[in-house]
C-alpha cells in the first residue's frame, strides 16, 4: 500500500474521530415525523400501544428552546385520549420545534385497557385538578415559567377552570381552542336528558346512571350549574391569550358561535371565513390543515404562515383531491 493511500486514511480516521468527539459538534437532526391529517388515525395507534404516547410528545427530556419557550399541551376531547384525538397535532407541533405534551385525564378509576382508553369522561371540576397537576409536571420537568394550551371539545372548556378558579393563569400565556364550547355544547343530548329529568323530577335517577357513565356529559349542555360558573363575569381569564377556532358546520356547538364569546384578550376565528370549501365539522377540526395553520399561527403570532384553503372532508379533516 503507498504511503500517501495510508497517509490519506489516517487522515480520513482522525478527522471523523475529532468531529465525533468535540463537543459542539453538528449533529443530523432527526427527520420529521409524519402528519396524518386524520382525525381517526390515533385509534389504530392506540390498539398497538395502549395507554401511551404519541412518537414526539411526552418527551420529559425535551427543553423548550428560545424560539418556542413555551411546551404545548394537548387536551382531548369527550371519550378521547391523548393519543386518539392528537395524532395531527403530536408531530405537527413537535416538527415545528415545540415540546409537546397530552395527558389522558377523566378516565374511569381503575379502569383496565380498553375501558382506561376513555377519557374525559369526570366531572370537569374533578378533571381540571387532575390536569393541574400535569401542568406542574409539565413545568418542573421543562423549567419553563408558563405552557400553552391546545384543546379539542371539552378539552377547550375544562382547562380554563383550571385557568380561572384553580390558579392557572399565572401558569398559561395562550389558550387555543378547537370548536370551543364556552357556552355549552347545544346539540349535547346530555343537555336535554337534563332538562327532561329537571321537568319530571328524576335528576338523582340520572345522576346515578347516564351520569355515572359520562359525568362530563352533564357539565357541558347549556345552562347547567358548570356551565354558568365559568362564564360569571366572561369565560376568559385576565393575562392569558384566548383564540377560538371555530366551524360553521359543527353538529355538537349549536350554534357554532357558543365558542366564540367577544374578549379584549379573545381572538375569534371561523374557518370558512378564509376558505368556504372547508366542511369541516367538529371532529374534523382535530385534523383539518387549515384548522392546524390557524393554531401555529396563534401559538406563534410574530412569525405568521400561510394558511391554506382547500376542500376539506367533514369528519375525518382530510384534503379532498
Amino acid at each position: 500500500m503507498r504511503p500517501s493511500f495510508v497517509t490519506a486514511i489516517v487522515v480520513a480516521a482522525l478527522a471523523i474521530g475529532t468531529a465525533m468527539a468535540t463537543p459542539g459538534a453538528a449533529v443530523a437532526e432527526p427527520p420529521p415525523i409524519p402528519v396524518p391529517h386524520n382525525f381517526y388515525a390515533g385509534i389504530p395507534q392506540e390498539i398497538a400501544n395502549p395507554g401511551g404516547s404519541l412518537p414526539g410528545s411526552n418527551d420529559w427530556t425535551c427543553k423548550p428552546t428560545v424560539e418556542h419557550p413555551r411546551p404545548v399541551i394537548l387536551v382531548h376531547g369527550t371519550g378521547a385520549n391523548r393519543q386518539t384525538n392528537w395524532t395531527t397535532y403530536v408531530p405537527l407541533l413537535k416538527n415545528n420545534g415545540y415540546c409537546v405534551f397530552a395527558p389522558t385525564y377523566g378516565a374511569r378509576a381503575g379502569a383496565a385497557w380498553p375501558g382506561s382508553a376513555f377519557g374525559a369522561l369526570a366531572p370537569l371540576d374533578q378533571s381540571a385538578r387532575e390536569f393541574a397537576g400535569f401542568v406542574d409536571e409539565v413545568l418542573a420537568a421543562t423549567g419553563a415559567d408558563k405552557v400553552d394550551i391546545v384543546g379539542h371539545s371539552q378539552g377547550t372548556l375544562m382547562p380554563n377552570y383550571y385557568v380561572k378558579f384553580l390558579g392557572g393563569a399565572a401558569k398559561v400565556d395562550k389558550y387555543v381552542s378547537l370548536a370551543p364550547l364556552w357556552l355549552g355544547a347545544g346539540a349535547f343530548w346530555a343537555g336535554e336528558i337534563s332538562a327532561f329529568a329537571r321537568e319530571h323530577g328524576l335528576e338523582p335517577l340520572q345522576q346515578q346512571t347516564f351520569g355515572q357513565l359520562c359525568s362530563a356529559c352533564l357539565d357541558m349542555a347549556p345552562g347547567t350549574a358548570f356551565v354558568d360558573t365559568m362564564n360569571e363575569g366572561g369565560p376568559y381569564a385576565p393575562g392569558v391569550s384566548y383564540t377560538n377556532i371555530a366551524t360553521r358546520y359543527d353538529e355538537l356547538v349549536v350554534p357554532y358561535t357558543s365558542g366564540l364569546v367577544p374578549g379584549p384578550n379573545a381572538v375569534n376565528i371561523v374557518v370558512q371565513d378564509q376558505c368556504p370549501q372547508d366542511y369541516s365539522e367538529h371532529a374534523a377540526m382535530g385534523a383539518s390543515p387549515i384548522a392546524a395553520a390557524h393554531v401555529l399561527n396563534a401559538l406563534d403570532p410574530q412569525h405568521p404562515q400561510p394558511v391554506p384553503c382547500m376542500p376539506i372532508s367533514p369528519l375525518t379533516g382530510t384534503p379532498i383531491g
